[in-house]
């Protein structure tokens, strides 16, 4: 269990009627988290009433009123939750423990790093001291394993690699653009599937960006060029030519070096079908919210966002097909208190998920766990250039793909059934639909990842 308790001692708990007070979940007016609450001072909360409060969403309405309490720096208020919270989501616990115990260290991390309700900043060192996030680094087979063990990024590989086979289908040569965040582990089997064409497979040139300035899990435990290295041998031993390009990126220059490259790559190779795979990266471009980016970049108009800039400029490049997969949430809100309300009514899943592929205490579970945790913490803790977790959801995406002058392609039926056969392979809460001309991963009827794919106008 989470100990917050060793240098700071804490108030008189709150009592089971504060509780209540505090989880009354109707819209009408509530007294101000800084005035006089009425339960304050009364009765401890014994472990049976505080049982009675164990659901995801009492526990979600505790996390925003002690979220409100550090903002407000109401350090009374932010030590009787974080008491309530510190015990009745233990991070061993059951999967919506798990999640209410990764939000609380992560407000606590925030408390710490905004400097809002000093009187935490003990109670935050010693946890960031005792909880610090560990994160595995993977060998290329282990990583390709662990990414094997859910769909959560094979969906996209499936979806994706199926459109683009289908665009390239008869074209010689073929230059891929993986901006992911998987180090490259769908390109195997893309190279597989084009090895196998019955015209025979094309030379193909891949493209990857060395993004730098994140440390967001997974983390690969080998340089770009030993993986290339290792892929261009994986494709001769399937008799497939390829050229492995590494362009060093920067999200917060909205990939300009990468399309820079991509132009001058093109004037030198004339014939080459383009295709931009883009795999839960463009996230990590900096949206509208991002101020001090804003204010600070030579980016003209200057009201166009980073994201939209960049799309444009991929469009000047005229690729031959684009594919956009990410995770359908909205992450961008400015205030901390809407962000946490849509992560944790988001990243529930994958604790749910977890519970149905990996024993409880096995070390993969650990490193998958600790990668949800670090996105907890980046969106909750983070503010400016450092939260770099911005997510939107798939219909801001398209209506920016459309503004940038793309048009949607419609997944095949033969695409569709590739992405049925995956699924086959995982546990019976994952699912999938079609959402207009694309696909949606689904868990237990709830979106999670959203795959498009995008042509020229």
């Amino acid at each position: 269990m989470m100990q917050f308790t060793t240098s700071v001692p804490l108030l008189p708990p709150i009592g089971p009627d504060g509780l209540s007070l505090l989880l009354e979940e109707d819209d009408a007016p509530k007294p101000s988290l800084g005035g006089s609450w009425p339960w304050r001072g009364r009765l401890l909360a014994s472990p049976k009433t505080l049982g009675s409060f164990n659901t995801a969403s009492c526990m979600e309405q505790l996390l925003i009123h002690f979220a409100n309490a550090i903002e407000s720096n109401d350090a009374t208020l932010a030590q009787q939750i974080l008491w309530v919270l510190n015990n009745i989501a233990p991070p061993d616990g059951d999967c919506n423990q798990r999640l209410t115990s990764a939000f609380l260290r992560a407000l606590v991390a925030r408390a710490s790093r905004t400097g809002s309700c000093k009187i935490l900043t003990a109670v935050a060192a010693r946890a960031d001291a005792e909880l610090a996030l560990h994160l595995h680094r993977f060998s290329a087979i282990d990583l390709a394993n662990f990414i094997d063990l859910t769909p959560w990024h094979r969906f996209g590989y499936a979806a994706a690699n199926a459109a683009i086979a289908e665009a390239v289908e008869g074209l010689p040569l073929v230059h891929i653009v993986d901006l992911s965040t998987t180090h490259c582990m769908q390109m195997p089997t893309l190279i597989d599937l084009l090895a196998n064409r019955p015209e025979g497979p094309p030379f193909i040139r891949l493209t990857v960006s060395g993004l730098t300035t994140t440390a967001a899990p997974p983390i690969l435990n080998m340089t770009y060029d030993e993986l290339g290295s290792r892929l261009v041998n994986f494709a001769r031993s399937r008799n497939v030519a390829m050229e492995f390009v590494v362009i060093p990126t920067d999200p917060s220059d909205a990939f300009v070096s990468l399309i820079e490259q991509l132009r001058v790559q093109q004037l030198v190779s004339e014939g080459e079908a383009l295709i931009v795979n883009c795999q839960m990266l463009l996230h990590y471009i900096p949206e509208e919210t991002v101020g001090v980016i804003a204010s600070t970049t030579n980016v003209s108009p200057p009201m166009l966002s980073l994201r939209t800039l960049f799309l444009k400029a991929l469009r000047s490049l005229g690729p031959t097909l684009v594919t956009v997969v990410d995770e359908d949430a909205d992450f961008t809100a400015c205030d901390v208190v809407r962000r946490l309300r849509s992560a944790f009514n988001y990243l529930w899943i994958p604790y749910d998920a977890v519970d149905t592929f990996l024993p409880k205490g096995s070390e993969q579970r650990r490193w998958y766990e600790a990668g949800v945790g670090w996105k907890i913490e980046n969106v909750i803790a983070e503010e400016g250039v450092q939260r770099v977790e911005r997510l939107e959801r798939k219909g801001r995406w398209a209506q920016r793909m459309r503004a940038t002058g793309f048009r949607s392609v419609r997944f095949t039926e033969e695409a569709a059934g590739e992405v049925k056969s995956m699924l086959d392979e995982h546990a019976a809460g994952w699912g999938m639909k079609r959402d207009e001309e694309d696909l949606m991963l689904t868990w237990k009827g709830h979106n999670v990842v959203f795959a498009t794919a995008w042509l020229p106008a």
